[in-house]
């Protein structure tokens, strides 16, 4: 590796950051959201209201959708009766709609984050009706009550503020393995880690507070190998043993440019409790797209092998945003005494 005058210092005193024991089992993966979650399951439950009408008021829609629909899914699960029914499921099912047939992909395009969705209506309801209890106070008993809506609406814009999603500009450079997440780098170095060649990774971590976009973006181009997902715990995302004993998601991509493994950790921490990953298994991604979030603050983690780093561009304590931040600068392939 040939790092910089910065990474010359940074490497000296980060410290290693320890991995998922062995012993510890992954566990199936059923939806976008493996974890489960109270506004996961009011969505479950409106999906299948929503189909259930329009079975009985828009047979022909339904009709429609499933000539539109595409690919296979053998005993499939799930029921999907148009792209709408796909977000939950989209990296377990095999079934697919072109863009140009999904009449609903504008929600895309919003600038918020499709799958914080349910938590942004329960929580709007939740406050407005906290507030139309203020105003009715307000009115019957003293004006001065009306002040308490600030009690409601400021936590109404820090959950709006959170779910937001930034476009960003990605950078060009093949080099660039540029940062999963936004927030404050906790750790830069080599560490211990038996799937990468030599046992050695190269690790960032990236500690995400509640006031930092929570979407995560892909540090490379490549191609996706495998996805695990590890109940857990719900430390505290910045604690050493958080990247042990908390709950979280590993993504494995072959590196479209090096052959090598790039692995991205999703994981929760005290307040994030669910974390979102829509990628399927094989899937041809691009630097820079969207992966999935994790809800209410939280740690994400990229590791590469140690051999491919060719320069280090951040130190610990650094802000970095996602999809547009440079961490790392790689060798175009590993060395010949290095195989992926």
């Amino acid at each position: 590796m040939k790092p910089s005058r910065k990474a010359t210092v940074l490497l000296s005193v980060a410290p290693t950051a320890p991995s998922i024991p062995p012993s510890r089992p992954s566990s199936p993966i059923s939806s976008i959201q493996p974890g489960g979650g109270f506004c996961f399951a009011l969505e479950r439950a409106w999906g299948c209201w929503r189909r259930a009408w329009l079975r009985r008021f828009r047979p022909g829609y339904v009709r429609r959708m499933a000539q539109l629909r595409q690919g296979h899914c053998l005993h499939c699960p799930h029921d999907i009766l148009d792209p709408r029914d796909l977000k939950l499921y989209r990296n377990v099912c095999g079934y697919w709609f072109r863009p140009e047939d999904d009449p609903f992909a504008w929600r895309g395009r919003l600038p918020l984050a499709r799958a914080g969705f349910a938590e942004l209506l329960f929580f709007s309801a939740l406050f407005f009706l906290l507030s139309a209890a203020i105003v009715l106070l307000g009115i019957v008993v003293h004006p001065l009550l009306l002040l308490l809506m600030l009690l409601t609406v400021a936590p109404w814009l820090f959950v709006v503020s959170f779910f937001r999603d930034p476009r960003r500009v990605i950078p060009a450079d093949p080099d660039a393995l540029v940062s999963p997440a936004d927030g404050t780098v906790t750790h830069v170095g080599e560490t211990n880690d038996p799937d990468f060649p030599g046992g050695r990774a190269f690790t960032v971590s990236i500690f995400l507070s509640v006031f930092n976009v929570h979407i995560n973006r892909l540090p490379r181009s490549g191609c996706v190998t495998a996805l695990r997902y590890y109940p857990g715990e719900f430390l505290d995302a910045r604690a050493a043993e958080c990247s042990i004993r908390n709950e979280q998601f590993w993504i494995d991509l072959r590196d479209a440019r090096t052959g090598g493994l790039v692995r991205i950790k999703q994981i929760a921490g005290a307040i994030a409790r669910r974390i979102v990953c829509w990628l399927r298994p094989n899937e041809e991604v691009q630097a820079g797209e969207r992966l999935g979030m994790i809800k209410f603050g939280s740690r994400t983690e990229v590791s590469v092998p140690a051999a491919l780093v060719q320069e280090v561009l951040i130190q610990v304590g650094d802000r970095v945003h996602g999809g547009s931040t440079i961490l790392l600068r790689l060798k175009e392939s590993l060395p010949p005494e290095s195989p992926p």
